[in-house]
């Protein structure tokens, strides 16, 4: 059992993927060129923006993103205690401080009652994750951002298409950034990212500044962030087959809660009111979260925790001196959490091998 079975899904598409990796290695277009220009008007499309901008990873298109609202020194932006360390390091790099917020006991997501308590004239933006495919409380989280005079940033690397009140994430901020990491909901054969935006100031800005400010005529010093044509190619032979993917991960996560309900002391994860869920992971809660996972690697049940600590927490941000009394919903949820093999292919008997093991240790241990 893979956590992720990319070869099987990557086996569903291998005549378009073989046909497409020949055609870049023949007519040798492995930077921009038709398909990358062709990727961005796809995910335009799929996403209902006005533009999209290519870049080499998630990570860039974050600090992208950043740049492009003008993110500085003397700035402050929040963001929340408990994603993947782009999404603060990104903002230490433009020069700004990171300022963490606590998060949702129920959906792992930023608090908007912490935007609020974090708030200083230095504030100039929100970074919100829709954590683990699941949509943030988009709605609160842009109205404090409305009435504060805050930009925002949609972090959306692990919820691509998800919907909150019908309207997808990444359609509510100023931008939205995506990962195409090969494991994402949609992912490349390496790396990729893209962000998204309405704002013709944003898409021209970024556009630049992620091509060394311009090609021949460089009006700014940028990055070289390009994605390869490569990578989107790949990309657009899987886009339309991401709809049925979601789909397919949705099924198993009500599969997951039905199967798993009552079982022990496990918490599933909770679906916010109003949104679509994509379930990039199925992260449940125990606490015997260290002793559960030993008991499945031995049963052959691969599983992985996202993430071992909040960010606060980690060596980078000593300098903050923050303490667990700071964000207590973030570190405890770090020792709890664990995530179970998820991903479109994944079978019933599968499935049933993660439940009956999970089971089995409960029965144990009672």
């Amino acid at each position: 059992m893979q956590f992720v079975d990319l070869k099987a899904l990557h086996d569903t598409l291998q005549p378009a993927l073989n046909d497409t990796i020949t055609r870049i290695i023949d007519t040798s277009a492995f930077i921009r060129g038709k398909d990358v220009d062709d990727f961005e008007q796809n995910f335009a499309s799929l996403t209902g923006a006005k533009h999209c901008v290519s870049c080499a990873n998630g990570t860039d298109a974050l600090y992208i993103a950043l740049r492009a609202l003008g993110a500085g020194p003397g700035d402050e932006v929040i963001t929340t205690a408990h994603s993947w360390i782009a999404t603060s390091e990104t903002i230490t790099q433009t020069g700004a401080k990171v300022v963490f917020g606590d998060t949702e006991d129920a959906y792992f997501c930023l608090d908007p009652a912490e935007i609020e308590a974090k708030i200083t004239p230095r504030t100039k933006g929100v970074v919100v994750v829709h954590l683990y495919g699941q949509p943030a409380a988009i709605d609160a989280i842009k109205a404090i951002c409305d009435r504060h005079g805050l930009w925002l940033i949609e972090d959306s690397a692990q919820a691509h298409l998800a919907e909150a009140d019908g309207q997808q994430v990444g359609r509510f901020g100023d931008i939205a950034t995506f990962s195409f990491y090969p494991g994402k909901n949609l992912g490349a054969m390496g790396d990729a990212g893209c962000l998204i935006t309405d704002r013709d100031d944003i898409a021209e800005f970024a556009t630049l500044f992620a091509r060394h400010g311009g090609k021949n005529n460089h009006v700014m010093e940028g990055i070289c962030s390009r994605m390869d044509g490569l990578q989107a190619a790949v990309l657009n032979v899987k886009m339309p087959h991401l709809p049925g993917w979601n789909d397919a991960r949705r099924k198993v996560a009500a599969r997951y809660d039905a199967l798993l309900d009552g079982v022990g002391d496990l918490i599933l994860p909770a679906q916010r009111p109003g949104v679509r869920h994509v379930y990039h992971l199925y992260v449940v809660r125990t606490g015997d979260r260290d002793a559960l996972q030993k008991h499945l690697a031995a049963a052959g049940v691969p599983t992985v925790i996202n993430y071992p600590r909040a960010l606060p927490f980690y060596s980078a941000y000593d300098h903050l001196g923050h303490t667990p009394s700071d964000f207590p919903v973030a570190h405890a949820h770090a020792s709890e959490i664990l995530s179970l093999p998820i991903h479109p292919l994944l079978s019933d008997a599968e499935q049933d091998q993660v439940v009956d093991a999970i089971k089995t240790y409960f029965e144990k241990e009672n």
